[in-house]
């Protein structure tokens, strides 16, 4: 930890451990204690810690080749790219561009909204899309926006889950709206069930894009490949809520730095011509294995159907739990916030790393589960057992503030 101080920037604050290694949904620190991990990296590692799988894939390509550039493509680069369509169900003429984040993701979005010949750009109230100065542009945090304002100009925030609000900031002056299918940051709060239909209309009538940010919501975290799929989220019939842009990230890498914007359609797919974005490291071949190998374990093991069920049935034994301290649970699929009925979100965070359990206190009254999507009900199930201590622990702590 000194080590660290002296020669890291804090922009972190000091770290809570120093892990040292993982396997499977276990991650241990230097001094070797043990920790169910429940937040995944903030929902990167999908198929958990040293996954046989995807450490072959990446293991194996980087002894034939590890960096190519855009000058050039590889065939793992192609094959990641027809998958990412695949699993989006995006139509005939869409395409991928490959980056290595999601603040990546979301700026090259932002850049193909400006290629309409509009600036203006609408986004939801308790919105994060990225830290980069465009995207933060689009965040809605002001501790996050203050420190570097002026931001990007041209951004509307409206009030989360309000139509009417929606329907009064688009006209035909906005180039997009960007939202969130659940806020993450936000305190993983889905939309209301309609909203994104309704965000569809209103953008087609006006002309404007609908980006739908599924960086901590895709690659199978609600138990679809995307979250807008999910009729909770979306519709009963996909075709009602196509979006123009998706942006992800990641669970795509299954640990390792990817992100991708996938455009709908080939008028979108055209707005961004040659020379007028890129990346150096984007769709390199090694990220591209991991990509392909993080999608083949989740197809071929039946992980999607495994998260929406383990989902439902953890998100009723948290909310069964008896306590004052417990106000309900929300979220869909492996992305869960437990709501509090005070702000003890810091403490009921600590105790639980105390007791083995890595959570994450997303907001003051709010604790995130995003744990790897392998996550075994006897593991959520030992979570579950503990919380009502780690409650009363954390209100002790809280007490004695």
């Amino acid at each position: 930890m000194n080590r660290y101080s002296k020669a890291l920037m804090g922009t972190y604050g000091q770290p809570q451990r120093v892990l040292a290694r993982g396997e499977g949904c276990y991650v241990w620190d230097d001094e070797g204690n043990r920790y169910l991990d429940l937040l995944a990296g903030i929902a990167v590692n999908a198929l958990g810690h040293a996954n046989p799988a995807l450490v072959q894939a990446v293991s194996s390509q980087l002894t034939t080749l590890g960096h190519t550039s855009n000058f050039f493509t590889t065939e793992l680069s192609v094959k990641l790219a027809e998958e990412v369509l695949r699993i989006s169900g995006a139509p005939a003429g869409s395409k991928v561009f490959f980056c290595n984040s999601g603040a990546e993701a979301v700026e090259a979005a932002i850049k193909v909204t400006r290629r309409t010949g509009r600036q203006r750009i609408v986004a939801l109230e308790g919105a994060f899309h990225g830290r980069t100065m465009g995207a933060l542009a689009l965040t809605h945090k002001q501790a996050y926006r203050e420190p570097f304002e002026p931001l990007t100009p041209g951004v509307t925030h409206v009030p989360f889950g309000d139509v009417g609000a929606l329907a009064a900031a688009v006209d035909n002056t906005v180039a997009a709206v960007f939202i969130e299918p659940i806020q993450g940051e936000g305190g993983v709060r889905p939309l209301p069930p309609g909203y994104l239909a309704a965000a569809r209309r209103i953008t087609r009538d006006a002309g404007a894009l609908l980006v739908l940010d599924e960086i901590q919501t895709g690659i199978g975290r609600t138990g679809t490949w995307l979250a807008h799929q999910r009729p909770e989220i979306g519709s009963e019939d996909p075709d009602d809520v196509p979006p123009d842009l998706v942006t992800l990230a990641k669970g795509l890498g299954g640990g390792l730095p990817i992100g991708a914007v996938v455009a709908f359609g080939e008028h979108v797919a055209g707005l961004l011509g040659a020379g007028q974005h890129g990346t150096t490291f984007g769709g390199n071949p090694v990220s591209s294995a991991a990509g392909l190998a993080t999608i083949g374990e989740i197809d071929c093991t039946g992980l999607l159907q495994h998260v929406r069920e383990l989902g439902e049935q953890w998100a009723a034994d948290l909310a069964a739990v008896d306590h004052p301290r417990l106000g309900g649970v929300r979220g869909l699929g492996l992305l869960l916030a437990i709501q509090l009925t005070q702000p003890v979100a810091a403490d009921v965070a600590k105790a639980a790393l105390d007791a083995g359990f890595i959570v994450n206190a997303v907001a003051p009254d709010a604790v995130r589960l995003a744990p790897p999507l392998v996550l075994s009900k006897e593991q959520a199930d030992t979570f579950t057992l503990a919380l009502p201590g780690l409650l009363d622990t954390a209100t002790k702590a809280a007490e004695e503030k």
